[in-house]
């Protein structure tokens, strides 16, 4: 499929025109930043990994019945979506204490949170995505009430099919991000998942040793990073075990093989 117009380019990822009208190409990039922005790197295959994590999660969460952009991915980088309208909020949802809740409230990392907790922030970096609370969402028409029924709704379905999903796999899903964004059917809207769901955006820790198997690594410069996605990504199934073709590459096994 021959590339076509950019429309947009963020941190992660570049979005260009679809084949169709309504759609998107979306490429996943190496790039890594943290701290909005202030910090930047790469990790190795970062795109090609979360390119096929975000499938194998969007596509489970469209068979539980939750509405999302994703079509069907293209190649080793990019996907097809649905072109929709982003609401400006980013949907923070918390089991565990880590991160900026606990460096707000001084809740020890890791301390089970007594019930999960839905947090939103504003879209902008030049702010550094402040937090917000649903009156000023409303108060600024970023999204209605309705709507901000139909986003927690979904936001509390999601956490408990991933919990489960990564718990089945020895993984303990402390925090993740979700973005939202509207189709229109004539002039009426609805509201579907949109964006990805990858490392870049949720904590994810070993449930035995507690090891960070997230962008963490890149955060707090533990290293291993590109090792940690390819942990995830083989947990789940998406690497191959025989020593055949791959679409992630396990660099583990690709230095054995070097005798490296």
């Amino acid at each position: 499929m021959s590339r076509r117009r950019q429309i947009y380019e963020g941190k992660a990822k570049i979005l260009y025109e679809g084949p169709e009208p309504g759609t998107l190409i979306q490429y996943f990039k190496d790039d890594a930043t943290a701290f909005n922005a202030q910090k930047k790197g790469t990790i190795q295959g970062k795109g090609v990994i979360n390119n096929r994590i975000s499938e194998y999660v969007f596509t489970r969460l469209n068979h539980i019945g939750v509405p999302n952009h994703f079509i069907r991915r293209l190649n080793m980088r990019e996907q097809l979506v649905r072109q929709v309208e982003i609401i400006p909020i980013e949907v923070v949802v918390r089991n565990v204490a880590a991160g900026s809740i606990s460096k707000r409230l001084g809740i020890p990392e890791g301390e089970m949170l007594p019930h999960t907790l839905i947090e939103y922030y504003y879209k902008d970096d030049a702010l550094g995505d402040p937090m917000v609370a649903e009156e000023h969402i409303a108060c600024f028409g970023w999204a209605n009430h309705d709507e901000m029924q139909d986003i927690a709704a979904m936001a509390i379905r999601v956490n408990d099919f991933m919990a489960g999903m990564f718990a089945a796999i020895n993984i303990r899903l402390v925090d993740f991000k979700l973005e939202f964004g509207r189709i229109w059917d004539g002039d009426y809207s609805r509201v579907i998942l949109a964006d990805e769901i990858s490392p870049d955006g949720c904590r994810l820790w070993d449930m035995v040793t507690g090891e960070k198997l997230d962008k963490d690594r890149f955060r707090r410069d533990l290293g291993g990073e590109e090792e940690a996605y390819q942990e995830v990504a083989r947990r789940l199934g998406l690497l191959q075990d025989d020593g055949g073709p791959s679409e992630v590459l396990d660099l583990s096994k690709h230095r054995k093989l070097r005798g490296k």
